[in-house]
């Protein structure tokens, strides 16, 4: 008689447990400690008092009162969630062409080589590469002393340390990770769907409207949300770029740290970006499970 053969299913168990199992155990430690033990840390302290310089586990409102009672940091939130919508707005109107001509214009042998002449800029340091644009907005930059060599402008004009300034950075740094994000979303519409739209009488233009734009969106929609996500908690490039004159919400909560210990209220700021964030996934969540039906 022969010996009953072992099959994977009973091969991939140890000790009772599938090794799939036992194998998502250490990216759920990882989980539970490094993100979800810090957050339930951080929306406690959100309710805490700060009295005489200590923290105080006394529950309360108040900090949040204080946050949307107090003009300033309002302002902080209100500016962090302009920046980022101008700044995905505007990447996605330059990478989307980008992506368009480098997916059905350039001849595949030279796909390659472009798009790594796309992926280059991931390759230099974010602070470096925010100090190089703030060489080249400052007065003595590159812009300035050009348009004042050929006689354009008399004075240096004020470039650098504005929103424009901090925009220009991130849309520098976005364009490409969307034009990444659109390629490969592009690239994966079968051309018979274009060539059947051709032979039933459609134009360039309509084909493009009613095929490529709508088959593309979940492309645009996962890298609108990185910008966003990404842009609206970023605090290095602000910093650099826009200085002092405009403060936003990753400024604004170093601030309550840095100068006031201020961690609940800091806190309370933290949160309140998280539910905006929250809210922007929600949304695009919601555009592409429509773009499904």
């Amino acid at each position: 008689m022969p010996a009953p053969q072992t099959t994977l299913k009973d091969a991939s168990r140890l000790g009772g447990l599938p090794l799939t199992r036992w194998a998502a155990y250490p990216a759920l430690t990882f989980s539970l400690l490094f993100f979800v033990a810090p957050f339930l840390v951080m929306f406690a302290v959100s309710f805490w008092q700060r009295l005489r310089g200590r923290l105080e586990a006394t529950w309360t409102l108040a900090n949040y009162e204080k946050f949307f009672s107090r003009d300033y940091l309002v302002d902080a939130l209100i500016n962090s969630i302009e920046v980022t919508l101008i700044t995905t707005v505007i990447s996605i109107l330059i990478a989307y062409p980008l992506a368009y001509i480098l997916a059905f214009k350039v001849p595949p042998r030279w796909q390659r080589i472009i798009l790594l002449l796309t992926v280059l800029p991931f390759w230099t340091a974010y602070v470096v590469r925010s100090y190089s644009w703030l060489l080249v907005l400052s007065d003595n930059g590159i812009v300035n002393s050009t348009l004042i060599t050929l006689g354009l402008i008399g004075e240096p004009i004020a470039l650098a340390y504005t929103r424009g300034a901090t925009v220009l950075g991130f849309v520098h740094f976005f364009t490409m990770l969307l034009t990444l994000t659109i390629y490969s979303n592009l690239i994966q519409i079968p051309p018979n769907y274009r060539h059947a739209a051709a032979d039933l009488g459609a134009s360039p233009l309509q084909a493009f409207l009613r095929i490529t734009l709508p088959l593309s969106a979940p492309g645009v929609a996962v890298g609108a949300f990185l910008t966003f996500v990404i842009t609206i908690g970023d605090y290095i490039t602000p910093q650099i770029l826009g200085g002092n004159t405009e403060v936003l919400i990753p400024q604004a909560i170093i601030l309550q740290i840095s100068r006031s210990a201020n961690f609940p209220m800091a806190s309370v700021m933290s949160i309140t970006l998280m539910v905006v964030v929250t809210g922007c996934y929600l949304a695009f969540a919601r555009h592409l499970k429509m773009d499904k039906l």
